[in-house]
């Protein structure tokens, strides 16, 4: 529950300034919507989870990520580590939701 309340106050990172920064930022987003199939979860106990592999997705993801983050410039280098960040603590929710959904099934 602690992350899954850090997850629902934390405010989404920034974009970034490079294209690829910016292709993350859009990935990271259809992601987080993937994860948001925990609230109904949390709130209503309908354990559905995405129609997609939401823990690899997010895994390539934080890896594309820390590419980025080597060669990024300085205020580039913070939005990425916000990103990877983000994305590992929808890592963390989302593999908690399937081992508590899939201990009820």
């Amino acid at each position: 529950m602690d992350a899954y309340t850090l997850w629902l106050n934390l405010p989404f990172p920034r974009k970034g300034s490079t294209k690829d920064l910016i292709l993350a930022h859009s990935d990271l987003a259809e992601a987080d919507e993937y994860v948001t199939t925990v609230v109904r979860f949390v709130e209503s106990g309908i354990f559905k989870p995405a129609p997609v592999d939401v823990p690899a997705m997010l895994e390539e993801l934080m890896e594309r990520i820390d590419r980025l983050a080597d060669t990024a410039s300085d205020g580039d280098q913070a939005v990425a580590r916000a990103q990877h960040a983000y994305a590992a603590l929808l890592d963390l929710v989302y593999r908690q939701f399937l081992e508590a959904g899939g201990s009820r099934e």
